[in-house]
């Protein structure tokens, strides 16, 4: 049996549960980070679906559906979620949001002043944004290799949709 997780990007910032959607996933189950909304459910065997329901925060609760038009329709909604959801190794998640912004703008293949202007920020606060996003997704300057390339790579990998 094989598990796939799409979880919020938020939970990334706890280290404990971090820690532990890693070791599941080096063990073989699927994750995906999303920054949107996620509702918690559980589809088995394309049978049965829990979907939790929680009038109060944090107290138990779950609707069992068995109707297959609904569980269908459940699993097409996850899927498109998952679709647009990045892999939880790729390094992007640990990308503020300003820094997705100033990616997501390279990607398109503005330069520096370009980005500036359509963020309406100033060009050494861009160039700032770009070398944080360059150590944290962990490409080191070399002769050999354009970062900004790289950059743009991993984003399309992991969070272009």
């Amino acid at each position: 049996m094989r598990m796939r997780t799409v979880v919020h990007s938020s939970v990334l910032d706890d280290e404990l549960k971090a820690a532990r959607i890693r070791e599941l996933h080096a063990a073989g189950d699927l994750h995906r980070v999303t920054d949107e909304q996620v509702q918690q459910l559980l589809v088995f065997d394309h049978a049965v679906a829990f979907l939790r329901i929680t009038p109060v925060a944090y107290s138990p609760g779950a609707l069992v559906i068995r109707q297959q038009s609904l569980i269908t329709a459940l699993i097409d909604l996850f899927e498109l979620t998952w679709a647009r959801a990045r892999e939880v190794t790729e390094p992007t998640h640990r990308l503020t949001p300003r820094e997705r912004e100033v990616l997501a703008l390279m990607a398109e293949g503005r330069s520096n002043g370009a980005v500036a202007r359509a963020l309406s920020i100033t060009e050494a606060a861009v160039g700032k944004h770009v070398a944080s996003l360059f150590a944290k997704l962990e490409l080191p300057a070399t002769q050999d290799d354009n970062r900004r390339v790289l950059a743009v790579l991993a984003y399309l990998r992991g969070a272009a949709r």
